[in-house]
């Protein structure tokens, strides 16, 4: 007999942590390779986790509830002699790094993972680049090593992280770390002399009131709360709105739908179209589909659509691959397919990273415009407003205007004003509006 590692997948670019939130199995009972065997939650996603291998669950070493670093060992399989495999082996490689254009600056790195010793997981990677800066300042230093979260708590008491060991990825310091510091009750590092700690002022902790009902956030809501402050002291955030007019597409898809879904055994939406123009429009606009690494910018050459699905639960933004190499029936049954895994917990690791861009779409909840934080690496996120027939203004054949009633959408671009100008991102809007205004027939 011989043991398999099951250890915590990374669930994201900027996951350096999950929480074991259920175990499916149980010691004892055999498992079937790529049987769902625990859960996890993370700010990107609720998943079941398979097994790599078959044989019978022998120990469990994270409890539910749990949060444990990536790459941590969470089981052990008990399998038949020769069939052990690596605990890298269970993990999904990640996806190769895409070639820069000659243009392109080499992207600088934070540090470099420490060397992986004999019969130990894989090494975590750097620091995610959503946290990424030059290195050299005393802020950087910090934010490299902290959460949000644990930055505030070290505020409050008045705590210098930067002299702090941590016990996490990369000696990122956990709260658990911060707390126990302070509960330890040892003398108080200080900040280095002409530092400056930055971040904004800390406000008190509202107290519930009688009649209140308080209720702990779940992992996934905390830690979607984390990344999206995070994201707001990362980039600088601008947003800039048009108005599209969907009736040219809305009568392709009322003529070709029901020969549409015959064909395919697809439904056919309006969003396929929009990520359609969307990857027309990163290839006209190359800084849009880009990543900020500190003083350098990465241009990536892989067009990946990440696609935000609310779910009762949260939110999870899983990721279409190569998304303009698809042809429109092609990112239909992409998108269809991602949305319904995410929703029945299904998603594999690798679909909820490599996002290069990322849309969003509160319309379909009626809301007429947003401004949405970007999805950290990215510098761009697109909002999709609610598509409804509204009065217009068009001129008539005799250069009189007349009142027409038109399918229309706002949309809104909430980018990164480090790298992004707002010409740019205004061209990248209209482009996408002409696209979507004169989308060909035989497009489908």
């Amino acid at each position: 007999m011989a043991r398999v590692d099951i250890i915590m997948p990374q669930m994201g670019e900027s996951i350096a942590e999950g929480t074991l939130s259920k175990w499916l199995k149980k010691v004892g009972d055999e498992v079937k390779r790529d049987e769902p065997i625990f859960e996890i939650s993370t700010d990107k996603v609720d998943a079941e986790i398979p097994a790599p291998a078959a044989g019978v669950l022998a120990e469990i070493l994270v409890k539910e509830g749990e949060t444990v670093a990536i790459q941590t060992v969470v089981a052990r399989l008990e399998t038949e002699k020769g069939a052990a495999i690596s605990a890298e082996a269970a993990v999904p490689a990640p996806a190769a790094a895409p070639a820069k254009p000659a243009s392109a600056p080499a992207p600088q790195r934070e540090g470099t993972p420490a060397p992986a010793q004999p019969r130990q997981p894989t090494p975590a990677p750097a620091i995610a680049a959503s946290h990424a800066g030059n290195g050299n300042s005393f802020e950087d230093r910090v934010r490299t090593k902290s959460s949000p979260l644990v930055r505030k708590i070290a505020a409050e008491h008045g705590v210098n992280i930067s002299a702090l060991s941590g016990s996490g990825v990369a000696g990122r310091v956990t709260k658990r770390d911060i707390l126990g510091f302070i509960e330890s009750g040892a003398p108080m590092p200080s900040v280095a002399p002409g530092a400056r700690t930055g971040g904004p002022h800390v406000l008190p902790m509202p107290e519930p009131w009688a009649g209140d009902v308080v209720e702990p956030m779940s992992k996934m809501r905390a830690l979607i709360s984390e990344h999206m402050v995070a994201s707001r002291h990362t980039s600088a955030h601008v947003t800039s709105f048009i108005e599209i007019d969907f009736t040219r597409v809305a009568r392709i898809r009322a003529k070709k739908r029901a020969e549409f879904e015959a064909a395919h055994g697809q439904k056919l939406t309006y969003m396929p179209f929009i990520i359609k123009a969307v990857t027309q429009g990163l290839q006209a606009f190359p800084v849009m589909n880009s990543s900020v690494a500190g003083t350098n910018v990465i241009y990536r050459k892989q067009i990946n659509i990440g696609v935000a699905v609310a779910l009762d639960w949260g939110l999870i933004v899983p990721v279409i691959k190569r998304a303009d190499d698809l042809s429109l029936s092609g990112i239909t049954r992409a998108l269809n397919d991602v949305a319904a895994r995410a929703r029945a917990k299904k998603l594999s690791p690798e679909e909820v990273q490599g996002g290069t861009f990322t849309i969003t779409n509160p319309g379909v909840f009626g809301s007429l415009m947003g401004t949405p934080i970007i999805n950290q690496p990215q510098v761009a996120i697109l909002g999709v407003g609610a598509i409804e027939k509204r009065p217009k203004v068009l001129p008539g054949a005799d250069g009189e205007d007349t009142i027409a009633i038109r399918t229309c959408a706002y949309f809104s671009i909430s980018f990164d004003h480090r790298v992004i100008d707002g010409a740019i991102a205004d061209q990248f809007l209209a482009f996408v509006k002409k696209t979507i205004e004169s989308f060909p027939e035989t497009g489908l």
